[in-house]
């Protein structure tokens, strides 16, 4: 499907929210994927359940706010009616130039070098579409059904200890017939050690890349990052690793402009042409 097509098609029913894929009614097959890496935490001072809930709630406020979800576990795809928000459209601004800067390379089978790229952008795109919690957006409607795909970690440390959660995606080279892959992984340093946080991220493109070969797709490039949070005993840590695969509500599209129309248009312009009021920066002081 063109792109272009994806986009007209990725129009849900309600006015201002987002609406979770699959919900009817929508103008037509496709669907938006927006990235989200949270961590959320809450005093250990309930069950061991409670404490769950309300941390992996807090991870779901936090920064790109998705609260109030029914979330609905998916694989990890980015299929031909799907498109990447603030890559394929509202594309962010650091991402304008050809010549975005690699962190590292990789060489995938065929034996080329693919980019791993910085996940940041697209964390902050995500976040420039849903809003906070107190200056929301276009947030997913409370209580939608929204397919995700996703992994967390929950941990109530003994000792002081770091949880983490990791999220990239891997664009592919044809996507007139392949699907964009994502990988989520969450753990804490208790469980994994300090070596795997290190390792985290190469582990991560390196998988890509192997499941890449699996299936006989070539990704051309990687965007790749991760967050942690060090909690200490009577603290209850979750890390959030999350992609909502979402279609977009009307008041999202510009005045006069089609929805295939973002596809050409930044995520600055986008955010101007609707008069949006600026949100505080995004919060990445945990980004690694």
């Amino acid at each position: 499907m063109d792109i272009k097509d994806v986009i007209d098609g990725a129009m849900g029913p309600f006015p201002d929210n987002c609406a979770g894929y699959m919900n009817p009614p929508a103008t037509g097959p496709g669907y938006i994927a927006a990235l989200k890496l949270s961590v959320g935490t809450v005093e250990a001072d309930m069950d061991e359940g409670l404490e769950g809930i309300v941390s992996y709630d807090r991870a779901e406020c936090e920064d790109a706010y998705i609260g109030q979800i029914n979330m609905l576990t998916a694989s990890s795809f980015c299929g031909l009616n799907g498109a990447v928000w603030g890559y394929d459209l509202a594309r962010h601004d650091d991402l304008a130039a050809d010549d975005v800067t690699a962190r590292w390379t990789l060489e995938r089978h065929d034996g080329v070098p693919v980019p791993i790229r910085s996940i940041a952008p697209l964390l902050d795109a995500g976040y420039r579409l849903f809003g906070t919690r107190d200056q929301r957006r276009f947030n997913p409607l409370p209580g939608a059904m929204v397919v995700c795909a996703n992994k967390s970690r929950t941990v109530n440390p003994q000792k002081s200890t770091t949880v983490w959660a990791g999220l990239a995606i891997a664009i592919a080279e044809d996507r007139t017939s392949c699907a964009n892959l994502f990988i989520e992984d969450a753990a804490d340093t208790e469980a994994s050690g300090e070596k795997a946080l290190l390792d985290l991220q190469q582990n991560i493109a390196r998988s890509i890349l192997r499941c890449g070969q699996d299936q006989g797709v070539k990704y051309k490039e990687i965007f790749i990052g991760h967050k942690a949070l060090q909690i200490s005993s009577g603290t209850v840590g979750c890390s959030l690793a999350c992609v909502p695969y979402v279609t977009l509500p009307p008041a999202a599209i510009p005045t006069g402009a089609a929805p295939a129309d973002l596809s050409g248009m930044s995520l600055g312009e986008w955010e101007a042409a609707l008069r949006l009021d600026p949100l505080p920066p995004y919060p990445d002081a945990a980004l690694i």
